[in-house]
């Protein structure tokens, strides 16, 4: 069975030869050659994925190139991802998106680079590997552009402007995510972080609906949709599991069994080992038994990979330790 097919077998509630490996990691390359260059992107990918077997290669990486282009500040660094500066939002003054009559802006050089780079991964992997696309969710995206404290604020202070906000970054996503899949992803990841920081009557009212939008706009394009909330999203599980994703990350905060409880049956969950305590600073025998302990939770579908982004000092035996264990189960 073809990487890519163990996947998709495993995302649409399918029978795969073993396990499939979809952890987050990238190797070897300075990190804003990697952010800025969709060469370097895709070559450090296909290296990676063929280094340690891993079933995918994706183009998950800051900046968020809908929001760059859009105009918001980008901070580079030589070996450490960018960052947005919110001192200097895009949307610090409110009235900049009331004025925004005329839709969603064009989209410019980041977000080009990162269909090259889909474009580059699909002419070196072909079908041998699933292609992830990445888009900004509302929330995170909406951080991005206004400054996570602001938004923070907003919620109790403007609520309509937030729901006006979120709505321009719905559509942001939607196009950016269509475009992305013409390029040929098979499936698109949402990083919304910044969700993780709102409680459920928030998100309940402001990310939900458009989270829910973003995903089914996904499937109507034809592809796979992938959530990525870092942090302790435990209090807000039961309407994650109501959007529909294919696959749903869980990060190490939240127990793997409260997740399977909360996901609609068939969909997929990806995780949830500590990528510090135990796959940076483990072992791989300790790495492997608490794989066995999370697979007696998991449930079916799941996908073995880190509860976040494996950190940049992880020993390579214990990677080799993650994607073994997926291969022999």
């Amino acid at each position: 069975m073809k990487r890519r097919e163990r996947v998709m077998a495993v995302l649409e509630g399918r029978a795969p030869d073993h396990l499939a490996c979809m952890p987050i990691t990238i190797l070897g390359v300075k990190y804003e050659n990697y952010a800025r260059d969709y060469r370097v992107m895709a070559d450090a990918q296909v290296k990676t994925a063929e280094m340690f077997g891993f079933d995918h290669v994706s183009t998950i990486g800051p900046p968020a190139p809908e929001t760059a282009d859009l105009g918001a500040k980008v901070q580079w660094y030589e070996d450490q991802p960018p960052s947005m500066t919110e001192e200097e939002a895009l949307f610090e003054e409110k009235s900049l998106l009331r004025r925004l009559t005329d839709g969603v802006p064009a989209f410019g050089e980041r977000v080009d680079n990162r269909l090259r780079g889909i474009e580059r991964l699909r002419s070196r992997v072909g079908s041998e590997l699933l292609i992830e696309g990445w888009i900004s969710g509302p929330c995170a995206a909406a951080a991005d552009l206004r400054g996570l404290n602001r938004l923070m604020l907003d919620f109790t202070d403007d609520p309509l402007f937030v729901h006006e906000l979120f709505e321009f970054t719905l559509q942001v996503a939607i196009r950016f995510a269509a475009v992305q899949i013409e390029a040929g992803a098979d499936i698109v990841g949402i990083g919304d972080a910044a969700a993780s920081l709102v409680g459920p009557r928030l998100y309940e009212e402001f990310v939900w609906p458009r989270e829910k939008m973003l995903v089914d706009a996904i499937h109507a394009r034809g592809a796979k949709a992938r959530l990525h909330i870092c942090g302790n999203t435990r209090r807000i599980f039961d309407r994650i599991g109501g959007l529909d994703c294919d696959l749903v990350d869980v990060d190490f905060l939240v127990p793997l069994q409260h997740a399977r409880e909360h996901v609609s049956p068939g969909r997929a969950l990806s995780g949830n080992l500590d990528p510090v305590r135990i796959l940076r600073s483990g072992s791989p025998a300790s790495i492997r038994e608490a794989l066995e302990n999370l697979g007696k939770v998991a449930g079916t579908p799941w996908i073995v990979a880190a509860g976040c982004e494996i950190v940049r000092d992880t020993p390579r035996e214990n990677v080799h330790a993650l994607a073994q264990f997926a291969q022999t189960h």
